[in-house]
């Protein structure tokens, strides 16, 4: 079938949602470009440990998609697939199926030729096929057993008196911008995020977030540069690598196979595959060092 030119199985698909987070990361369509000789004082953004894999690991025993997918055929046989273009009907670029048949499955829409429904799969994984076993469609899926996306905080200590507004005049979302394009001006910048434990409720409030800032170098100097724009509350952490660096990282893992997502922030490069048995992760671990790439599987065993 025709890949569309949008998000695919193989792209990088990332999601920085809720917090504005604004490090490192990768798209297909939007490739940040980084100067492949960056360096820090870790050396280059890549080692030397062997060719990188080519075909994913099959699964032992079954496996579940953890949440909702969407099935699609159109007319080629069912796919798998995480990442779906937005058109009617709907395109994908997904993992062949083996065991699916409509008629079990009556939840799904079909136009124009093309057959597609979200459901949460359980089945097996042969590093090609995924069969079958069991399907929960959408409406029947209680996404309520989903854990949320953990939120990034605050690594700096909290100040005498708590977190709190020093210039009421440099609080405002025309400083929050202003201070934003400051800090990727910074030397060894690592990335930015916004911290809104404070008062979730309250959302990208300027004078209740707190805007964190990673450098590799001179954190007072970057605090002073930063306290130019910036009257909120304000935390200049260390970072290890540069944002170049991840994204350099972050962009080389597109090539992984049953890539879905690549992102690089907080001193860490995560890749999500199809699945992974855990020999993408030990090659990643040769290739950039032990903690600084992690790969997390999107087909997970099913206990029992």
């Amino acid at each position: 079938m025709k890949t569309p030119a949008i998000k695919t199985l193989g792209a990088a698909v990332t999601a920085t949602a809720v917090l504005l987070v604004l490090g490192a990361c990768s798209t297909e369509e939007q490739m940040r470009a980084v100067d492949p000789s960056g360096q820090s004082d870790t050396g280059t953004a890549a080692s030397s440990g062997g060719a990188m894999p080519t075909a994913l690991p099959a699964a032992e025993g079954e496996v579940s998609t953890g949440g909702l997918v969407t099935v699609l055929d159109d007319g080629e046989g069912p796919e798998l697939c995480h990442a779906v273009a937005e058109s009617f009907p709907p395109q994908c670029s997904g993992v062949p199926m083996a065991g699916w048949t409509w008629a079990d499955h009556p939840e799904h829409e079909d136009e124009s030729g093309v057959k597609w429904g979200d459901f949460a799969l359980t089945g097996t994984f042969d590093g090609t096929t995924f069969t079958v076993t069991d399907a929960i469609p959408a409406a029947l899926y209680d996404a309520l057993n989903e854990e949320p996306e953990p939120l990034p905080g605050t690594p700096c200590e909290t100040p005498a008196g708590g977190w709190a507004v020093v210039d009421a005049a440099k609080a405002t979302p025309e400083a929050m911008d202003a201070t934003f394009t400051e800090a990727a001006r910074l030397p060894g910048f690592a990335g930015t995020w916004m911290d809104q434990s404070q008062d979730p409720s309250a959302t990208n409030d300027p004078t209740k977030v707190i805007i964190n800032v990673a450098v590799t170098e001179d954190i007072e100097g970057a605090e002073a540069t930063l306290r130019e724009t910036w009257g909120g509350a304000l935390c200049v952490s260390a970072a290890r690598y540069t944002e170049a660096e991840l994204n350099e990282i972050s962009m080389e893992l597109q090539a992984l196979p049953g890539v879905l997502t690549t992102s690089g922030a907080a001193d860490v490069v995560r890749a999500e595959v199809l699945h992974d048995d855990g020999s993408l992760q030990a090659w990643a671990d040769e290739e950039y060092g032990e903690g600084r790439v992690e790969i997390t599987s999107a087909l997970q065993p099913v206990e029992g």
